[in-house]
């Protein structure tokens, strides 16, 4: 294996190292809530369903490609 081959594969493995370990990182600091606590905020701010489509921006493709929005595949 050539030099930059290996340098390639260890950058390769070092992005998917930090993205898991941002998303784990993520997941610890989201507070647990009970399921009577859900039902409570649910009832004070409605369901998300209950907004225009206006007022809510999907995030899942900026987190699962790491801020790049433009490999989105539809």
């Amino acid at each position: 294996m050539e030099i930059q081959e290996l340098k390639a594969l260890i950058k390769e493995t070092m992005r998917e190292v930090l993205q898991e370990e941002r998303l784990r990182l993520c997941q610890i600091l989201i507070p647990y809530i009970s399921d009577d606590e859900q039902r409570e905020l649910e009832a004070e701010f409605s369901l998300p369903s209950d907004d225009t489509e206006d007022e809510v921006i999907d995030m899942t493709d900026w987190v699962r490609y790491g801020n790049k929005i433009s490999q989105k595949s539809d």
